[in-house]
Parts: structure tokens; C-alpha cells; sequence
């Protein structure tokens, strides 16, 4: 059966460690990255995430499109795709794509995939409603979409896990 497993919790919470011990149970192993370099800050994040989780994983980089990544998928190829991470990808929809309805369709087509998976998906987001409310819009509106696409991405998994300070709590 393929498992739906969503991971959340805050930053540096031990989200994405988490995620590759729980993939390490399949064989063939897929990491879907977001994650765009936009700086050398950045540069070198990407360059750890791909040195923790070594030569075991097959890397796709998708900063927009995953659910054309996640549906290209193989069960004859992939048991598991590691999805890191949402929060990151609605960033990017944000600035690339701009409008509501065109992020809220690209949700929407995320969440299609995941009402019947090619393989099996660990998905990884970030908890940003735990903090103050944002002082302007466009942090509003990010929280407010990653919120959603959290409570949707929780509602369609088979396993929740919040993360906090490197320790797993079950929710679902």
C-alpha cells in the first residue's frame, strides 16, 4: 500500500532528518527537492541536504511543478519520494507565478496526486501558524496558503508527525 506520511513542525525542528530515517525503510528512494539557489547561502543549505542524505536517493530538482515530478513517478522505479518541502514551494509560487488562483491551481494539482499517489511520499512543511500574526500582507498571505496546504496535505496522508526539537510527536 502506499503511505501518504506529512511531516511538520518549525524551523531546524529535525523535519527533513526525520523524513530520510522514515524513507530509509524503502529500497529505492526519490528526493523531490524545491528548493531554489538563489544565493551562496543557499547554495551551500542544498549542498548539506544532499550530503545528509548521500548517494541513496535519487534527486529531482522542481521548484514549481511537482506534481508533474510526483506523477512521472514509477512504482517499477521509485517505492518513495521525499517531498522537501512545501512551505519552500509555496515561496516559490509566490514569486514566480503571483496570483491567488494560479497558486491555489497548482495546489490543487498537488493535492490530486496525492488522493492517489504513484508511489509512496513523505512530504515535508513547515508549522508557520505557531508564531505572531504577520505585520503585512504578503507574510499573511504566504502563512495563510502554507496553512491551507497543510491542513489539506494532513487531511489526505495516512501519517501526520509533528516535529519539535528533534523529537517526533504522532498526530495522525
Amino acid at each position: 500500500m502506499k503511505e501518504i506520511v506529512f511531516l511538520t513542525g518549525g524551523a531546524r525542528s529535525g523535519k527533513s532528518s526525520f523524513a530520510l530515517e522514515r524513507a530509509s525503510r524503502f529500497g529505492r528512494k526519490a528526493f523531490l527537492a524545491t528548493a531554489e539557489a538563489f544565493d551562496g547561502e543557499m547554495e551551500r543549505r542544498i549542498r548539506l541536504h544532499r550530503e545528509e542524505r548521500g548517494a541513496d536517493f535519487v534527486t529531482i530538482e522542481e521548484p514549481l511543478d511537482i506534481d508533474v515530478a510526483l506523477r512521472k513517478l514509477s512504482p517499477e522505479q521509485v517505492d518513495v519520494v521525499v517531498l522537501d518541502c512545501l512551505t519552500v514551494w509555496v515561496g516559490n509560487l509566490m514569486h514566480h507565478i503571483g496570483t491567488e488562483e494560479g497558486i491555489r491551481a497548482r495546489m490543487e494539482r498537488f493535492l490530486e496526486v496525492l488522493a492517489d499517489p504513484p508511489v509512496s511520499i513523505i512530504v515535508v512543511s513547515n508549522e508557520v501558524g505557531m508564531g505572531i500574526v504577520p505585520e503585512n500582507t504578503m507574510a499573511r498571505r504566504f502563512r495563510d496558503l502554507s496553512g491551507s496546504l497543510n491542513q489539506q496535505t494532513a487531511a489526505a496522508s495516512t501519517e501526520a508527525w509533528l516535529l519539535c526539537s528533534g523529537m517526533p510527536l504522532r498526530l495522525k
